[in-house]
């Protein structure tokens, strides 16, 4: 049996600079901004400091896909770190990196350690990389070249490699093997959806790398869909969006519907009529996106980075690793939920958080939920909360899941959320003032089931009142919801509610003035946003029921005070 080496160079190249350590993941989308290098995760240990120039040793990434566009927009602008060191499976930054010096020219080397050699790594001072070698402090490891793949192809794959179908496929194909490489996968599997990640706007590299490519003539093999974008693509001139970010971020939008991709623009694509059915491949970025379609749906996908899901939809074929594989997608840790009674909506968003700090590295089953009859949308929720702390792309939810009773992978351990734990998140995620100027739905995008129930809510709320004109309430949602609405009634009684419904982009991907300018404090029911929110925004964010943010709505105040099913 061969030994696995101490430190193995996944990216080559030379590198030196000061040590950043953290043991806590850290997203580089809505965590770092790529403008000034620096970390904006409130929530994170190294917040506010910069990375730029760094050695950056972490255990793993973890969050949205879009961290691989960060990336290489740092790289490409001379503000990202020196080098990545990794003691796990890292796909999304490395990604990025791989990006950089395959059509850029532009290399950052990236590193995995053992376990053992991370703990022992110095937690400041300097490191320095060379082909040979690694160091930093006193410890100095030998590095292993990049592993080379037996790739087992098919023949078509090697006439995609020779340029068969095009410089952008062979481009694509040879970004997916260099992928599959690391990943330690022997060959390639056929997929029959795709989902981008990559047409927001979260830096000018996510345009450069989209109009390269599609000038290559890229277009897709496989019905392909789009996540929200950062613009209301046919309005956002009317909406006062400045020239500056608005014209790149259609033309980002633009670049991929010419490669062939529909331009649905929702960040939630299971709720379209496209939606994969249980046990079918598919290659979706968008992290809730894949939580959900593995966990709740039963379809395969791994978390694919950004670039590399157009990669995959160029050539319809992925590498065949992690949860395409069943026995990757067994529970690694049992956590035990101590349910309380009579929980409302907010109460599935703070246990995705909180499941996702309980397993930031590990698939978990979620044990004590059942009796709580999660709907569709009470998982959603829970599924994008999930991501916001957690690096894996799925979870099982004992009796509700479709695949809980796969049995656990030898070695799976335990793990306990208690009403103490769920009292602390509560007020981590409260932390803003009382008085609330905004009402944020809809991340992700809301669904159907959604609109009506706050259009319910506010009807009933509103008898013989009238609602702050003070409070702005915003709901996105994807076209499909929005025309849905339309037909039914809801999105009249949420306009006649003084509820603004936007299409296209969605609240992790929207900028001023469409976000009010004026607004100091935020009330929203996503455990996402009201993670990435503070970071994105700079304002205050609040996570509350459904009943809470019409209550914000109404009084533009709402209560600092613990849910009924945590203080009881």
């Amino acid at each position: 049996m061969t030994t696995a080496p101490a430190a193995r160079a996944i990216l080559s190249g030379a590198a030196q600079g000061p040590v950043i350590k953290t043991h806590e993941a850290l997203s580089f989308w809505g965590g770092v901004d790529p403008a000034t290098g620096c970390v904006i995760d409130v929530h994170h240990p190294l917040h506010r400091t910069g990375l730029t120039g760094s050695i950056l040793m972490m255990r793993s990434s973890r969050g949205s896909c879009t961290g691989s566009g960060v990336l290489l927009d740092m790289i490409l602008t001379g503000r990202g770190p020196a080098a990545l060191v990794f003691s796990e499976a890292e796909d999304v930054l490395t990604l990025g990196a791989l990006v950089a010096a395959e059509m850029f020219g532009k290399p950052l080397p990236v590193i995995r350690v053992s376990a053992e050699v991370f703990e022992a790594l110095p937690e400041c001072g300097s490191a320095a990389i060379t082909g040979e070698a690694f160091r930093a402090g006193s410890q100095h490891i030998p590095l292993a070249p990049p592993a080379i793949g037996a790739l087992d192809l098919t023949s078509f794959d090697l006439a995609m490699l020779a340029g068969s179908e095009g410089p952008a496929a062979r481009l694509a194909m040879r970004i997916i093997c260099a992928m599959a490489a690391q990943q330690g996968a022997t060959r390639l599997v056929d997929v029959t959806q795709g989902h981008i990640d990559g047409c927001i706007y979260a830096s000018p590299a996510n345009l450069t790398f989209a109009e390269k490519i599609a000038d290559m003539g890229a277009r897709v093999r496989v019905p392909t869909t789009m996540n929200a974008i950062s613009v209301d693509h046919a309005n956002w001139k009317a909406q006062g969006v400045p020239n500056a970010f608005g014209a790149p971020a259609a033309r980002l939008a633009d670049a991929y519907v010419r490669m062939g991709c529909k331009p649905t623009f929702t960040c939630s694509p299971y709720l379209l009529e496209s939606a994969p059915k249980n046990g079918e491949t598919i290659a979706w970025a968008e992290s809730n996106a894949v939580i959900f379609a593995n966990s709740v749906l039963g379809a395969r996908t791994t978390k694919h980075p950004d670039f590399l899901d157009l990669c995959i939809a160029l050539t319809g074929r992925a590498p065949e690793s992690g949860v395409y594989l069943e026995e990757n997608r067994r529970p690694q840790r049992v956590i035990e939920v101590e349910m309380p009674e009579m929980v409302d909506d907010a109460f599935w968003p703070l246990i995705g958080y909180l499941a996702g700090k309980k397993a930031p590295d590990r698939i978990p089953l979620l044990r004590g939920l059942e009796n709580g009859k999660p709907s569709r949308d009470d998982l959603k929720a829970l599924c994008a909360a999930f991501g916001t702390t957690s690096a894996v792309p799925m979870l099982h939810i004992e009796c509700v899941t479709p695949e809980a009773d796969l049995p656990s992978a030898i070695g799976a351990d335990t793990a306990r959320i208690s009403l103490a734990e769920m009292e602390e998140a509560w007020r981590l995620l409260n932390g803003g003032p009382e008085e609330i100027e905004l009402v944020a739905i809809g991340s992700p995008h809301a669904s159907i089931d959604e609109c009506r129930a706050l259009a319910d809510a506010l009807t009933t709320a509103l008898e013989g009142r009238r609602r702050r004109p003070d409070v702005a309430v915003i709901v996105t949602a994807g076209q499909q919801v929005i025309d849905d609405a339309h037909q039914d009634g809801t999105l009249s009684r949420l306009r006649d509610a003084g509820v603004q419904v936007l299409p296209d982009l969605c609240w992790c991907s929207i900028s001023e003035p469409v976000f009010p300018t004026r607004t100091r404090a935020v009330m929203t029911n996503s455990g996402k946003y009201a993670h990435y929110g503070p970071g994105l925004s700079g304002r205050a964010v609040r996570l509350g029921s459904l009943a809470d943010c019409v209550e914000a709505s109404i009084k533009g105040r709402v209560a600092a005070r613990l849910p009924q099913w945590v203080s009881s």
